[in-house]
């Protein structure tokens, strides 16, 4: 995983400040990747009620900002999960961090 432990405590902070503790978030994508460079943070969110837009884009403009790298963001609740964000889980790893 191509995430620092202070990167994934900025994440797993901004997502709970924004969703609440209750949030899971979920790293997926070439960052997964230890052999890759570059590339955005893909997070797979899963909220219940599912994050609206409005949630979305604060958190997508607050964790751009503070980790200066594009973030893309999907999002699923237990009840409800596109097949992209299916697609997305079935790939993805739980960010585990140092929130308290």
């Amino acid at each position: 995983m191509r995430l620092t432990p202070a990167q994934i405590d900025t994440i797993q902070s901004t997502v709970h400040a924004v969703l609440g503790e209750g949030a899971v978030v979920s790293l997926f994508g070439s960052r997964l990747d230890d052999s890759r460079r570059g590339g955005d943070v893909d997070l797979l969110i899963e909220a219940q009620p599912e994050p609206v837009l409005l949630d979305r884009a604060r958190i997508k403009n607050r964790l751009e900002m503070q980790l200066q790298l594009p973030v893309d963001i999907v999002t699923a609740s237990p009840q409800h999960a596109s097949a992209f964000a299916r697609m997305a889980r079935s790939q993805a790893q739980v960010l585990t961090g140092f929130v308290k």
